[in-house]
């Protein structure tokens, strides 16, 4: 692939043509940047520099992984009650806030950047060239991202229907359809100067729900080819027939017919909890289900399940189900299989009606290679200015098999950026997730490229300039128009300043996915199971650096686990953790194996610290967050087209007596915690202790303190945990608990008090600077504790007088405040306020041995009586059990039974 690439841009006053331009608004469709052009090779942003390998930031030094992010929680978002309706503007780009000169503020808080100053200035020169030249060719940024009110089906002002389609190397078209019998000769299109082809017809001449399409004259003698419409709203196939072509579909129902919008759009929360669905494969039956049956039946899930977020795949049509929505071949259509418009926008208001934001996972980075299809159809092998591809390698992705954008052609901006404004304004979605980021990012796609850190891999000639300025202009386009709009990056290289805003010189992403801590995961896993690996081998350094490692002052959204490890060919962590044993073993009528104690626990410890230092933002899969079984196998010639695998079976989490279900109650806690706390939207986050000997990593993040024990069998009984504010801690979830499927190991009826001066801790090979506080903790194996600071009490470690030393007593395990009037008591001599430390604290550890001692007695006694209600159980269930082969191995071609029986 040469590294060299062509781009439509120069200054306006360079070229003839375009001073014409300049002079009026030109209709929408011209082509301005066409006489325009330069190469990024020969620009001074290709400037090579030799900086030494540079790992990616952390947030500290190298001797200290915390993290200390500034931010401020959002207000309100793009909502209230505008529902979808665009902010006023007069024109684009004027904001409150002040624009880089050269694009350098980024650098601010990144001073490696510098060292590629040449590089970036470029790149912002070229965003604002570009947005210039839009500015006095259309007007306003506004104006040129409202091409579906010009391009695609229209009504004139004299009530006409108008139709505009840009195929500048086409020869001649011609509107065919349902409604003139597929004539070519009854609706010829004339072409204009910008190669927009129109033709105009009487009002009402195409019925609502008709299917049409465009007729092309291929311009290299290839004939005359049908095609989708580019901008159709709806595309459909013939049902049951397996691999049919699509058609488009006039989509334009009557008033009485319409959605009308009735919620306002949420407030935008300070930190996003997401969960990420596709509607198809939403429902237990073995079948495709709806937007209205997601509505209906999914939504008020995930409410319950405490996210804010729902983050929607699969929603443009494509043409191949199995790819999980990212072979898109109309990016304007909804997918049929799931219902009409109306039925997604009812979806997206009755989300809002909960409460709940939706984002679309957006495909911009490619689309699908069917011609006949979609948007693919439109290139006859044009030059790359007549084309929304780009040509040769440059226009085509080997491993996807996918055609790639033009990402510097004018009407390419416009296309994808009206896309964005489509969804925001005519279903209403909050934000969005943009799939592929790093193949739009680089030349080699981040093929064959191992990402280093190193800053020469981001700045120079590989990287696509064109593509991170389309980028740049839609970040800027919908943070201008939406201020609360979320927009997430699918990238895994790591590009420095791709989540700073754009007015710094940024590309304006609000967050990345992390998408190297689910990598983690899976290898760890792997090689527990498949490599031998023990428990005891785990690496405390490795995962404490892989879920801290992200650029200061730009947000990662942290997950555990998404679609692409449920696909199949891969595997879940929970199956990971307990594969088949996932079929026999999670009735809580039997006693637990030690491969399902094993998985269970270390399935919500993955989960918790994922969450409470992976990132700024947590995302889920559908399902995942009970631990569903089995891969994502869509229908396909290979499984006999079954829905079997392509679906999912709620009633596990709905089962009282399975453990999926504990798994499920645990993730809503989890969620729950941070809707109490708001932990992940808070700045504070220091990792204090990360102990490979131990297996213990110890963690701070907004007021709670995390205490995980990786361990399979240690346990420590007054464990010191070194906290930064002193005072009163207790346990506000405990993975150990028995709600949630665990052995109840941790009392929760203790307080814990501080004392001056934490534990010195290590992080791997770095020693830590000690906390000022810290307090005694019992840590079960393979369990995770977060504590929280309770009741505002006097400074235990202050030692100014008697309220340092005695503000709170504990007696027996009974909490004893100290009266005022004894806080006002003169101060006492340092050797005796120490000594009444040390008794305060004997106390306090008598107190812990009285009750671990009754806890064990009130353990025994709940064995006897949980032993006794299961033997009547099951001794129930015999009487009524049909019979079962009870020697049945699982085998993925024969599905186990949905619901395993309580017994064995």
């Amino acid at each position: 692939m040469s590294h060299a690439h062509t781009f439509t841009l120069a200054s306006v006053a360079a070229a003839a043509p375009r001073a014409r331009l300049t002079q009026r608004r030109p209709r929408v469709g011209a082509v301005p940047g066409r006489a325009l052009g330069t190469s990024l090779a020969s620009s001074p942003g290709v400037a090579s520099y030799p900086p030494p390998p540079h790992r990616l930031h952390r947030t500290a030094s190298a001797t200290r992984l915390s993290i200390a992010t500034q931010r401020a929680r959002r207000g309100a978002g793009g909502g209230g009650g505008s529902g979808g309706r665009m902010l006023p503007v007069t024109k684009y780009g004027a904001r409150s806030m002040e624009y880089s000169a050269d694009g350098m503020g980024v650098a601010a808080v990144d001073e490696k950047l510098w060292e590629h100053q040449a590089h970036l200035k470029y790149r912002w020169k070229v965003f604002n060239e570009i947005k210039d030249a839009i500015i006095a060719a259309e007007g306003s940024m506004d104006a040129f991202s409202r091409g579906c009110e010009h391009f695609g089906f229209n009504t004139n002002p004299a009530g006409e229907m108008v139709y505009r389609e840009w195929a500048p190397a086409a020869q001649g078209a011609a509107l065919i359809g349902d409604f003139n019998d597929w004539n070519a000769d009854a609706n010829v299109m004339t072409r204009d100067e910008y190669g927009v082809w129109e033709v105009v017809l009487p009002a009402g001449t195409i019925p609502h729900a008709s299917r049409v399409k465009i007729r092309l004259l291929k311009f290299d003698g290839g004939g005359w080819v049908d095609r989708i419409p580019a901008w159709i709203k709806m595309s459909t196939t013939e049902p049951g027939v397996m691999g049919a072509a699509y058609d488009g579909v006039y989509w334009n129902p009557p008033a009485d017919e319409k959605h009308v919008r009735v919620h306002p759009r949420p407030v935008r929360p300070a930190a996003s909890r997401i969960y990420e669905a596709h509607v198809g494969m939403s429902g237990s039956d073995p079948q495709v289900n709806t937007y209205r049956e997601f509505a209906d039946d999914v939504l008020p899930r995930v409410l319950a399940a405490g996210y804010n977020t729902v983050q929607l795949m699969a929603v443009a049509e494509h043409a191949y189900y199995g790819s999980f929505g990212y072979h898109v071949t109309s990016p304007f259509a909804v997918s049929s299989r799931s219902g009409s418009p109306e039925d997604l926008k009812y979806l997206v208001d009755e989300a809002h009606g909960l409460g709940l934001r939706v984002l679309l996972d957006v495909v911009h980075c490619h689309v699908s290679c069917n011609v006949e299809d979609g948007i693919a159809g439109f290139d006859f092998g044009q030059q790359t200015e007549d084309s929304y591809f780009g040509v040769g390698e440059a226009g085509y992705h080997r491993v996807w098999d996918s055609r790639l954008y033009n990402y510097g052609n004018w009407e390419v901006q416009r296309y994808l950026m009206s896309n964005l404004r489509y969804w925001v304004e005519e279903y209403g979605f909050d934000g969005f997730r943009f799939d592929g980021v790093t193949s739009m990012l680089y030349h080699h796609h981040g093929l064959d490229t191992a990402f280093s850190g190193d800053y020469a891999q981001y700045f120079g000639l590989e990287t696509n300039v064109a593509a991170v300025a389309y980028l740049m202009l839609a970040n800027d386009l919908l943070h201008t128009l939406y201020p609360g709009i979320e927009v997430l990056a699918e990238d895994v290289s790591g590009m420095p300043t791709l989540c700073r805003p754009v007015h710094e010189g940024g590309v304006g992403f609000d967050a990345r996915l992390a998408m190297s801590i689910p990598d983690l995961w899976v290898r760890t896993l792997r090689a527990s199971r498949e490599g031998g690996v023990r428990d005891e081998d785990w690496n405390m350094h490795e995962i404490v650096a892989t879920l801290c490692n992200r650029r200061y002052t730009e947000k990662c959204i942290g997950y555990a686990e998404s679609h692409d490890q449920s696909i199949v060919g891969d595997k879940t962590t929970a199956f990971w953790l307990m594969d088949a044993e996932m079929y026999t073993g999670m009735s809580t009528f039997e006693e637990a194996t030690p491969t399902i104690e094993r998985g269970m626990a270390l399935q919500k410890m993955i989960r918790l610290i994922t969450i409470a230092i992976g990132g700024d933002g947590y995302l889920n899969f559908m399902g995942n967050e009970f631990g569903h079984p089995e891969w994502v196998d869509f229908p396909r010639e290979g499984n006999g087209w079954s829905h079997q695998f392509c679906r999912r079976q709620w009633d596990l989490a709905d089962t009282e007596y399975l453990r999926y279900a504990q798994l499920g109650l645990f993730d809503r806690a989890m969620m729950a915690l941070d809707e109490d706390y708001q932990f992940l939207g808070h700045g504070h986050q220091f990792v204090s202790s990360a102990d490979d000997d131990r297996k213990l990593i110890i963690a701070e993040r907004g007021p709670l303190i995390f205490v995980f024990n990786f361990h399979p069998t240690a346990t420590y009984q007054e464990l010191e945990v070194g906290v930064g504010m002193g005072g009163r801690y207790r346990i506000c979830l405990d993975t150990d608990e028995f709600r949630f499927g665990g052995l109840g190991r941790v009392g929760h009826d203790a307080d814990h008090f501080t004392s001056p001066g934490g534990p010195q801790t290590w992080v791997g090979s770095y020693p830590q600077e000690p906390r000022p506080c810290g307090m005694l903790v019992m840590s079960a194996p393979r369990s995770a504790q977060v504590y929280v600071k309770v009741e505002e009490v006097a400074s235990v470690h202050d030692f100014s007088g008697v309220a340092a030393a005695a503000a709170v007593a504990k007696s027996s395990g009974t909490v004893r405040m100290v009266a005022e009037s004894s806080l006002q008591q003169p101060p006492q001599p340092q050797q005796q306020q120490e000594q009444e430390w040390e008794e305060q604290q004997e106390r306090e550890k008598q107190g812990v041995r009285e009750r671990e001692q009754r806890e064990m007695e009130w353990a025994r006694e709940r064995e006897q009586h949980e032993r006794e209600q299961r033997e009547r159980r099951e001794e129930q269930w015999n009487r009524k059990r049909d019979k079962h082969d009870h020697d049945e191995l699982y085998d993925p071609d024969h599905p186990p039974r949905r619901v395993p029986p309580p017994y064995r």
